[in-house]
């Protein structure tokens, strides 16, 4: 009898086994079954990679094999069952030939007519893309080059630009009701801003000013409104601002908006001076582009307040075609 301490030679014994990398499988999914829950989101998400895969033409195997996961993974994520990680996801667009956006439900991808509208539009520049949305307004009546400038006022730009102050003096200079629109947000959801955020979210404060707006203009002919500093970040709602007012875009340098946000005692900011003046920069960067497609911008650093508003005085009466 052999010692099991004893080796055998190396030409008996097996040759190694080769290990293959493994495939981006995914959370291990199990079997599909009647009785499994699916996730609304997920079930879409499966039929849009089915319907995509059709559309190419292409079975099941072969974009399982180009996008590196498995088969069975592949047909549990078309069942609504695959909870697919981002880079999954990307993988998978990959191998359909389509951008992330198609596969996870952009609506610009939604049907051919939108896909041919997003290729003639993609690589733009900006002044193109702004040309085609003033266009398309005249088209379906809601505005345009050739629309009369409306009567209502409306000041956008980040909070410490001087919308209240200058706007309030507009007002009384041109005799049109002056709306803050912020205070009307407190008023439909009876209780502060910060406490609309706190207790319903941003996604319920961004229907409170969409609804505030729209009153806004129903009940006001000619008026002044000043904007909360964030409207722009819903297209929807800043659409339907330029659509029915005339814009103006408040900017300051960085430094102003500390320094008057402080004078009107907000003392947040101060807490760490440094970062927040970073945090300001960086909202300030991020929503330059949108508050540009104001019709009119005016710089408020750039004088002292009095010939800041003659300033603003001139530009809007000039619009309007009021005497100056």
């Amino acid at each position: 009898m052999s010692s099991p301490l004893v080796q055998k030679p190396a030409s008996a014994r097996k040759p190694p086994r080769t290990v293959r990398p493994a495939r981006a499988l995914g959370p291990r999914a199990a079997p599909a079954t009647a009785s499994d829950p699916k996730d609304p989101a997920l079930v879409a998400l499966g039929e849009r990679a089915r319907a995509l895969r059709a559309r190419r033409g292409l079975t099941r195997k072969a974009v399982a094999e180009a996008a590196d996961i498995s088969e069975r993974y592949l047909a549990n994520l078309e069942y609504g069952l695959g909870n697919a990680s981002l880079l999954v996801l990307q993988q998978l667009a990959g191998a359909l030939q389509c951008p992330l956006a198609e596969l996870t439900g952009d609506v610009t991808t939604s049907s051919p007519e939108w896909l041919l509208i997003r290729e003639l539009l993609e690589h733009r520049d900006e002044a193109a893309l702004r040309r085609v949305r003033v266009a398309i307004g005249e088209m379906l009546g809601t505005g345009g080059a050739g629309a009369p400038r409306s009567p209502r006022v409306a000041l956008v730009g980040l909070r410490g630009a001087g919308k209240s102050t200058l706007g309030q003096m507009l007002a009384d200079d041109l005799a049109f009701p002056f709306v803050e629109l912020s205070r009307e947000i407190e008023q439909f959801a009876g209780c502060t801003i910060s406490e609309i955020q706190a207790l319903y979210g941003m996604n319920a404060y961004r229907r409170y000013e969409r609804r505030a707006l729209e009153e806004a203009i129903q009940i006001h002919s000619e008026a002044v409104i000043a904007t909360p500093g964030g409207l722009v970040s819903d297209p929807a709602t800043f659409n339907l601002l330029l659509t029915h007012c005339t814009s103006v875009w408040l900017h300051a340098d960085p430094e102003d908006h500390m320094k008057r946000v402080t004078a009107q005692g907000d003392l947040r900011p101060m807490a760490d001076s440094n970062e927040a003046m970073d945090d300001l920069k960086r909202i300030l960067a991020g929503r330059a582009a949108f508050y540009s497609k104001a019709e009119f911008k005016l710089d408020t650093s750039a004088q002292p307040l009095q010939p800041t508003f003659l300033a603003l005085r001139a530009l809007v009466r000039r619009a309007l075609q009021l005497p100056r």
